[in-house]
């Protein structure tokens, strides 16, 4: 895996959004942007990212937005973006999201909050 893989930064996301559930704040959306330092990762797959976290039901609070000339919507993240039941679950029992918290953790880039 390397720091910019689907996995990892799904997994970055979710364990964020989980960690802002559990200790009741909302999440900081300035920390989700493509450009922030956290991810880092172009515009298009950023919103490919989002688009199926929320499309798979593992977040809540993104509006998918048609674009005139644009093939696939646009992603906007809504102040009350969560993790779902679901997404709790696959963060917790998905094997390819262990291998990412695993790889995450070995190379000292795990952090609940992004």
């Amino acid at each position: 895996m390397a720091r910019d893989d689907y996995f990892v930064i799904a997994y970055r996301i979710l364990a964020y959004l989980y960690a802002c559930l559990k200790e009741g704040k909302p999440a900081d959306i300035s920390r989700l942007n493509e450009d922030s330092e956290e991810l880092n990762i172009s515009c298009r797959y950023w919103e490919y990212i989002f688009r199926h976290l929320y499309g798979d039901g593992y977040i809540e609070g993104v509006s998918l937005l048609t674009v005139a000339g644009q093939q696939t919507p646009a992603v906007k993240i809504e102040r009350s973006i969560m993790i779902t039941p679901k997404g709790i679950e696959y963060l917790q029992e998905n094997s390819t999201m262990a291998k990412a918290k695993k790889f995450l953790k070995d190379f000292k880039d795990i952090t609940p909050c992004l």
